[in-house]
């Protein structure tokens, strides 16, 4: 800093002042400190900084995995979010969703220099009390019910699942079966209990549950099960991989769709407008639960207090070629 000073004929203090883009300092002096940097090849200790204003401008996030749509396009919401307002992102991944791991993650925290953090995981994992934070970290909670203990943003799943079941029965469909993801998931806890009670609601008799893991594979191996049903007209798969894998049984055991069989999926990932046919959905934007998560952490920090509540994001249906009326039970019969 000092030969920087020095080059461009200014005090240290002016030179601290442009590399940390503060006010005060004219433009032509601030293009004399920036040019006399590059010749110099200066650039500011990072760590120094931190240590000197108390913050490292870094959020950690923790999430056990980055195999599904909705971790993944979070996660990237979250670091474009965090680079906007000026942040880097540190991710924790956590091998497997136990207590054991968790409480690591959080100790890791401790040790890294972070200033926030933004858990991307299941309420069940953050419920024991085992389970401390690190003091001064303040925290916000992806895809939880979490909302007594912490700051949470999630999409309103049951608002999606909600609208998916209604646009079936609003085309006739005597009841809706459910393609539910994996019992562990909240996301799936909350898609399945809001179908359940939306077909209750409307004097419909709900099916029993047939079960995926959210990938395709599961929803291929559900749909060779569903495609026996004869009564089933209308599926609600709780995402869009599953609707994949779902399609192709389908079409394999001869039900066509939306002809026999009417298909809805939960995501609206950036490929379902390109299944066959293209897929009705329910659109998450994942974008604003990052944008938000990212905000929560921020405005915790500035005003260091720890807000609790659930904010929820609101969906849309998107309706496409995979639903229709039923078929008519007479022509089927002929």
């Amino acid at each position: 800093m000092a030969d920087v000073a020095r080059v461009a004929g200014v005090s240290s203090q002016t030179v601290s002042r442009v590399s940390n883009g503060f006010p005060g300092v004219t433009e032509e002096t601030r293009r004399r400190v920036l040019t006399a940097m590059t010749e110099l090849g200066y650039r500011p200790n990072s760590a120094a900084r931190a240590l000197k204003r108390g913050e490292f401008r870094t959020i950690g996030v923790i999430t056990f995995t980055l195999s599904t749509t909705g971790n993944v396009r979070t996660l990237e919401a979250i670091a474009t979010s965090a680079a906007e307002e000026g942040y880097a992102v540190t991710l924790l991944p956590v091998a497997v969703p136990t207590q054991d791991e968790m409480r690591g993650a959080f100790s890791r925290l401790g040790e890294l220099a972070v200033d926030a953090v933004i858990v991307i995981m299941e309420v069940h994992l953050l419920d024991a009390a085992t389970v401390t934070l690190p003091p001064g970290i303040q925290v916000v909670v992806a895809d939880s019910d979490a909302g007594d203990r912490y700051s949470v943003v999630d999409t309103d799943q049951a608002g999606g699942a909600r609208d998916a079941v209604r646009h079936l029965l609003d085309l006739g469909h005597r009841t809706v079966w459910h393609l539910a993801g994996p019992e562990g998931s909240f996301a799936a806890q909350r898609r399945a209990d809001a179908w359940r009670t939306t077909l209750t609601a409307a004097g419909c008799v709900p099916p029993p549950v047939v079960r995926g893991d959210w990938s395709a594979e599961s929803g291929y191996r559900a749909g060779l099960r569903l495609a026996e049903q004869e009564d089933c007209t209308a599926v609600f798969a709780a995402n869009d991989q599953m609707a994949l894998g779902l399609l192709r049984a389908l079409h394999e055991r001869g039900r066509r769709v939306p002809e026999d069989v009417s298909v809805i999926g939960f995501d609206d990932i950036p490929e379902a407008g390109s299944f066959l046919p293209p897929l009705t959905t329910v659109h998450q934007d994942f974008a604003e639960v990052g944008r938000r998560c990212v905000e929560g952490v921020l405005r915790q920090m500035r005003q260091e207090t720890t807000e609790h509540g659930t904010t929820l994001v609101p969906t849309r249906l998107v309706v496409r070629d995979s639903t229709a009326p039923p078929p008519d039970p007479e022509a089927r019969q002929a």
